[in-house]
């Protein structure tokens, strides 16, 4: 590795140590209905968007709570502080688009077909807010 390239690592670390997130990787469901929840929660406190997501009727909301669950405990362990006292909310939720299965399905008079299983890849960070005292 080059001198510039373990700079930026180094740069990118040290951003990071100061960032609470987490990532879900490959969930097997398409981007298009894991950003409809997305969109839900985006900039709310983390309590009121674990509820909305506990009571949604969507199968994806059971996954992106136990991400988010993930990334309060990820807060808890770098800081050393409990979630319940720091105003916590979702600074940023993003949903990438991964890997794509191809397959093909027979259809009549000797055609086929295309069917794309699609996944997806889910990154929430968190941040708190700042209470400003006049």
């Amino acid at each position: 590795m080059g001198v510039r390239k373990r700079e930026m690592a180094d740069a990118r670390k040290e951003a990071n140590k100061s960032s609470y997130f987490a990532k879900l990787n490959n969930y097997p469901t398409s981007p298009r209905k894991m950003r409809l929840l997305a969109d839900l929660i985006r900039n709310k406190p983390v309590e009121h968007a674990l509820n909305v997501l506990r009571f949604h009727a969507q199968h994806a909301s059971t996954p992106l709570s136990k991400l988010l669950v993930s990334a309060v405990k990820n807060y808890e362990a770098k800081t050393g502080l409990r979630a319940e006292d720091s105003n916590l909310f979702i600074k940023e939720i993003r949903v990438d688009e991964g890997a794509m299965l191809k397959r093909f399905r027979p259809a009549p008079q000797g055609r086929a077909y295309r069917i794309r299983k699609r996944s997806n890849h889910v990154t929430v960070v968190l941040d708190t807010k700042k209470e400003e005292q006049q």
